[in-house]
């Protein structure tokens, strides 16, 4: 079985990818060959079958094509245009989120047995704001073009499942932390910031009040929620193709609380608490817990604590980030 990591440069695609090489089998069937696709080509990734890294836009059928060979099994769908940047750029939102997913499910219908698709969507599909508790059949309701866009792909995904050219699980991502490497451009990037930074003894703003929560999940268990989509039992899902998975809330003033705790480091000297409205705009829209009854019936795994969150972060990811982050 092939396996295709669509965004397998970003930090989420190659934990995905280190962790089937080291399991060298998904669900029971061995990997023969694996692709990891980006706009740049991933780094190479030793492993005990072939592992291609390919350059390359989604919007690019040929290219596509390759990425996504006849044998493929499964296909992570992690390359998106994060939130921050969707909401600036609307066009390019839209050709990568929105039409890049349906490039993907164009190839899907040449391929001669429908793959199993796994799709991280996001908890900014929702609205509702800090109040919010958001049950399984609650309606999505964006405040954002990036959750509007992946509210759509997933529409998109759903009724590509019902034709059967593939088989879809799209798991609604709560805020990733801790993200290793460099800030990036998602609004939701201070959560990470708050930890990652005075880990690193560097000083970083939070452009939210410490009360303000967030729906969260780790890199740890956004890479477990992936591989059981990928393996589950999908006829439970039946037209209805979106999951909300078991994450945590979490306040800025308990992330930090946690950092002091598993660390030992005073957190509040390095993080200053800096307000952004273009920031505020987009994440006070996003809800701030939810009731995951149905991720957890379907064997989705509960998450971790919070100091586990920062323990994991120091010992996986903590020195490679130091070493990226080192001036030249």
């Amino acid at each position: 079985m092939h396996i295709t990591i669509l965004g397998g440069g970003g930090f989420l695609g190659r934990k995905l990818a280190q962790r089937l090489v080291a399991d060298g089998a998904l669900g029971g069937r061995a990997i023969s060959g694996m692709t990891l696709f980006d706009l740049a080509a991933p780094a190479p990734l030793d492993a005990p079958f072939p592992v291609r890294t390919q350059a390359g836009d989604l919007g690019d059928a040929v290219a596509l094509a390759i990425a996504i060979p006849e044998d493929t099994g499964v296909i992570f769908h992690l390359a998106a245009v994060v939130s921050a940047a969707a909401e600036a750029d609307y066009d390019l939102g839209v050709r990568v989120n929105l039409l890049g997913t349906l490039a993907v499910v164009n190839r899907c219908r040449a391929l001669p047995a429908a793959p199993r698709a796994v799709f991280p969507s996001s908890v900014a599909s929702f609205g509702g704001g800090q109040d919010a508790r958001v049950a399984d059949d609650a309606r999505q309701v964006p405040t954002n073009s990036y959750g509007a866009q992946k509210a759509m792909a997933e529409l998109l995904l759903a009724d590509a499942s019902r034709r059967g050219f593939l088989d879809a699980a799209c798991i609604r991502l709560p805020t990733v932390v801790v993200r290793p490497g460099r800030p990036n451009k998602a609004a939701s990037s201070f959560a990470s910031a708050i930890l990652r930074e005075p880990l690193l003894g560097l000083a970083t703003n939070s452009p939210v009040f410490p009360d303000f929560r967030l729906w969260i999940c780790s890199p740890r268990s956004a890479t477990g929620w992936f591989l059981h989509a990928a393996t589950m039992d999908t006829a439970p899902l039946g037209l209805e193709r979106g999951v909300n998975p078991p994450g945590m809330t979490a306040s800025v003033a308990e992330m930090l609380d946690a950092l002091e705790r598993v660390a030992g480091i005073e957190a509040r000297r390095l993080v200053q608490i800096v307000p952004d409205t273009v920031v505020q705009d987009i994440v006070r829209g996003w809800p701030s817990g939810f009731v995951p009854d149905r991720a957890l019936a379907l064997g989705f795994a509960p998450h971790e604590s919070l100091d586990e969150v920062v323990r994991a972060f120091v010992a996986e990811d903590l020195e490679a980030t130091r070493a990226e982050r080192a001036p030249v």
